[in-house]
């Protein structure tokens, strides 16, 4: 099967090549929405094509490998994780390319107090964080990084969740930051699904190496 091995590791290369493209966009559109940026934002958009066009080659990919080689064991659980690893990380660089577009449409930059009182940036330097964490995690095949996601995770749900208080409590004095209140309100419901994203792949990834089924279960297990 020495066939089979050559085609899992240049899957393995395209999965990796893709998560490093995600991961630059969702960077990428972290800095356009500091800066302000609108070309670097646009940048962003442009390149979510790239991501689409990955997600096909991917697919195609593996759908070819279970046609040829009829992968049992730890080869199916490669090929079955990658399926949706493949399909999360592309779910996540829509969410870059949705959050470069309101850097885009964007009149002018979100006020320093917004950003402090959300506490979207130290969100959004979470969700890049996790993001990367999970793809060392399946490169290096390392389940104790993946696991260490989950705890991540649980910040970036403390910060939406306490969003729309934080916002209305400040809105209440500050009644025309309402328009960039309602942008910034949409960023932190995007970062989170990232963190939800994140969070699944980390559970297929353990699924892959351990042959554990987390989804609906503790975490942790």
């Amino acid at each position: 099967m020495a066939q089979l091995e050559t085609e899992l590791q240049l899957l393995k290369t395209e999965v990796i090549n893709m998560w490093t493209l995600v991961n630059s966009q969702l960077s990428k559109a972290r800095t356009a929405f500091l800066n302000f940026d609108k070309d670097l934002a646009r940048e962003v958009v442009l390149k979510e094509k790239r991501v689409n066009g990955s997600e096909l080659k991917i697919d195609r990919d593996c759908e070819n490998i279970f046609a040829l080689f009829c992968p049992v064991a730890i080869d199916l659980r490669f090929l079955l994780a990658v399926l949706k690893i493949n399909s999360n990380l592309e779910r996540i660089g829509d969410i870059a390319e949705g959050i470069a577009k309101y850097v885009i449409d964007a009149e002018t930059p979100f006020t320093e107090e917004l950003l402090k009182v959300t506490r979207i940036l130290p969100m959004y330097e979470e969700a890049v964080h996790m993001l990367e964490d999970t793809q060392s995690a399946f490169e290096k095949e390392d389940t104790v990084l993946a696991r260490s996601v989950f705890k991540k995770d649980d910040f970036l749900d403390s910060v939406n969740k306490a969003s729309n208080k934080v916002l209305e409590t400040h809105l209440a004095t500050r009644p025309e930051d309402t328009a960039q209140a309602l942008w910034l309100l949409s960023i932190i419901r995007r970062l989170e699904r990232v963190g939800d994203q994140t969070k699944n792949v980390a559970e297929e990834i353990i699924f892959y190496l351990e042959a554990k089924v987390l989804k609906h279960k503790n975490k942790f297990a």
